[in-house]
């Protein structure tokens, strides 16, 4: 088993920056990759970042995806923040190759709210 924790979520103005981490721990061997997702009321979960240097297309150039092995935690930094950008930001974890769907996913994090106002 795997568990994963999100923290760093927050209410932001547009043009700010934000880094969210996840902190994983359990039987992480197992893992080969691991990403954020994310949801906005009323849409689907989507695809943000994954750390084989994937991006969606929304973020692609403000969002950077980092993961320090040593520490066991995953970050998120995420600049230039817009309101479409507001959303509850997952971590997940996969014994995939690639995580660019909610298919691949074997593990997910709580989530953390980020809400950036205009």
């Amino acid at each position: 088993q795997v568990q994963l924790v999100e923290s760093g979520g927050g209410l932001v103005q547009a043009g700010d920056s934000l880094r969210l981490s996840c902190a994983y721990s359990g039987r992480t061997s197992s893992l080969y990759v691991m990403g954020w997702f994310r949801q906005a009321p009323g849409k689907d979960r989507e695809f943000v970042a994954s750390q084989n240097a994937y991006y969606g297309n929304s973020v692609k150039g403000r969002f950077t995806i980092s993961r320090d092995n040593a520490k066991k935690i995953v970050y998120l930094q995420m600049n230039n923040l817009k309101p479409e950008d507001t959303a509850v930001y997952y971590c997940a974890a996969s014994s995939a190759s690639y995580i660019l769907t909610v298919h691949a996913v074997d593990y997910w994090g709580q989530g953390t709210q980020v809400t950036v106002s205009s």
